[in-house]
């Protein structure tokens, strides 16, 4: 039950993690904005070590994508657990 639970937690924070990085594309992004300000304060202690251990690409910033990864392979151990 504590496995499903923590997988469910994970989905949670993977949908919030998205819709972090879509919130990045918006051109004029209030940074100010409280739900934006939320969202960066959530999503930041998970991608900042990501960045320091993959470097960006050009001016593409890759990290997100191994935490999606990472999150990922985490939320299937934990079902596996569960079951």
């Amino acid at each position: 039950m504590i496995f499903l639970l923590l997988a469910r937690l994970i989905q949670i924070y993977t949908f919030v993690l998205l819709i972090r990085i879509l919130a990045t594309w918006i051109p004029n992004l209030d940074p100010y904005n409280p739900v934006v300000r939320l969202l960066f304060q959530i999503t930041e202690p998970i991608l900042d070590p990501a960045r320091k251990l993959i470097p960006p690409i050009g001016m593409i910033d890759i990290s997100p994508i191994v935490v999606f990864l990472v999150l990922g392979l985490l939320q299937d151990l934990l079902i596996q657990m569960a079951r």
